[in-house]
């Protein structure tokens, strides 16, 4: 009996070489619309579906595959006596290899095609038979990755067939595929934030050179459903990403991107070390730089604008691990490229994340996004802020929630001067912030806190040590404390309302 494959392919990539070799190796090719087509037309012999079930397409294609005479030949268990009886007493021939990739679901969306146009991208006959297929791996050799198809015909060339640790690995990546596909279809229908079962259709991109520590293995997926800043940027130099790279980016281009102003943010080990808004993206850095210039060194830096030749030029001056921005001039890459190593990122989407998740053991947590602020700014002291001070309260704001948890930044005229996060006590990384702030400053200083004070210590310090203005959440049970402590000294204190842990 002469051996069959179906071919059913969107992405047709090296299908031709592939269905050649099998016409070679004496396998009768079946196929399917706009595949059987590219197959004629290409000169390979192959007999349509429709030839094979005796019923044609119908419903505008929706309906082809989904005969007893193509999943009969896929399903059969060769080893079962009763089922090969089976399909010969209905005149049914076993298919021995099955070549599917979907419809391009995953590619539509978010491209703006209405609903109707996306649910015809909904594919029903290949994952039907590409489930069929994997299910009876010990019989059926199933592809849909376009990079096994040299490896099946090596097989087939050396054995005469594929060896059931291949069938067996291929049938895992159909499941591994159906499963993503599922999920972006009932990502899209749902559009929830927490459905019943969280769907993951994410792809690896790239394999990292370790995790967080070099005994850690990492690799990085993209959402395949939906853009952000972390998807589909432009690599323009410098060695390959690591585990930490790709996190420190994110945070870094999530801070630039809470301003409309020219900004610059330095991070270092998942934390803000310098943040400054600037006339033109020089200033911005300079600024950002003159936070912290122990911590910047080996930072990633991010901007949200052009980087032109003159930022260039003060950027190569210290070592850098990564720069992220919306776009860089010629000039500007040229000099970068004096530094092979550094590493140039483009970024092409806007922040978009609706939702965070963090993995526990044998769990994950998923939450909304933090990305909004408190619009019902209250001022609780007598003394009033400046229209000056209450915008460095909102710029040093829009910084803490940044910052880990528990987070004070200290700043003024659009520049953070002392940033204190992650202590175990909010007065630590008080003192913290303005430690470091009053190394440089000691005029017209704001501090900003993420979440309320406990004690008024944190503003006794604050008004002690020259802070001239507050701004926290407000919330605790000795809030009037802390107010007092301002109005002992004449300095105004403003609550927000809303709280910024990020722990």
């Amino acid at each position: 009996m002469q051996k069959q494959a179906l071919i059913s392919v969107s992405d047709k990539s090296n299908l031709l070489e592939f269905a050649k070799f099998l016409v070679d190796q004496d396998y009768k090719i079946l196929s399917t619309g706009g595949t059987y087509k590219h197959l004629q037309e290409n000169g390979i012999e192959v007999t349509e579906v429709k030839d094979v079930t005796g019923f044609p397409e119908i419903l505008d294609g929706r309906v082809k595959s989904l005969h007893p005479a193509i999943h009969g030949g896929i399903m059969a268990r060769r080893s079962d006596e009763n089922h090969m009886t089976t399909i010969a007493e209905h005149g049914i021939n076993p298919i021995d290899i099955v070549i599917v990739n979907l419809y391009p679901f995953f590619e539509k969306m978010n491209t703006g095609l209405s609903e109707a146009e996306m649910i015809e991208f909904i594919d029903i006959g290949g994952p039907s038979m590409l489930r069929s297929s994997a299910k009876n791996f010990y019989d059926v050799t199933v592809v849909t990755d376009v990079n096994d198809y040299e490896v099946v015909m090596n097989e087939i060339r050396e054995n005469g067939s594929t060896t059931i640790e291949t069938r067996k690995l291929c049938a895992g990546k159909v499941f591994n595929l159906t499963s993503a596909y599922d999920a972006a279809i009932s990502t899209y229908l749902l559009d929830e934030d927490f459905p019943q079962f969280l769907e993951s259709s994410y792809e690896k991109v790239m394999d990292l050179r370790y995790g967080e520590n070099p005994h850690q293995k990492a690799a990085y997926y993209v959402d395949k459903t939906k853009n952000g800043a972390m998807k589909d940027f432009e690599y323009l130099q410098g060695k390959e990403l690591s585990f930490n790279n790709i996190r420190d980016m994110d945070l870094a281009y999530k801070v630039v991107s809470e301003f409309e102003e020219t900004t610059c943010c330095a991070v270092k080990h998942s934390t803000p070390c310098g943040v400054a808004i600037g006339e033109n993206v020089l200033e911005a850095y300079e600024k950002a730089y003159e936070c912290d210039p122990m911590s910047i060194f080996g930072g990633i830096i991010a901007f949200n604008r052009e980087v032109d030749g003159k930022t260039a030029v003060e950027l190569n001056k210290i070592f850098l691990e990564i720069i992220i921005a919306p776009s860089f001039t010629e000039q500007a890459l040229e000099i970068f490229k004096q530094k092979k190593n550094l590493r140039i990122i483009k970024v092409k989407n806007p922040v978009s994340d609706k939702v965070t998740y963090v993995k526990v053991d044998g769990g994950l947590i998923v939450q909304s996004t933090d990305n909004q602020f408190s619009t019902d700014l209250k001022v609780v002291t007598n003394t009033q802020p400046t229209d000056r001070q209450m915008t460095d309260l909102v710029f040093a704001q829009k910084i803490v929630k940044w910052v880990k948890s528990n987070a004070i930044v200290v700043a003024t005229n659009g520049q953070a001067y002392g940033i204190g996060g992650g202590q175990t006590n909010r007065i630590w990384a008080a003192q913290q912030a303005v430690a470091r702030a009053k190394e440089k400053v000691e005029e017209d200083l704001v501090l900003a806190s993420d979440a309320f004070f406990p004690f008024r210590d944190v503003a006794d310090f604050a008004a002690e040590n020259g802070i001239k203005a507050i701004i926290q959440p407000g919330g605790s049970i000795k809030d009037q404390e802390s107010i007092d402590a301002c109005d002992e000294r004449g300095i105004p204190m403003v609550f927000t309302g809303m709280r910024h842990f990020m722990h």
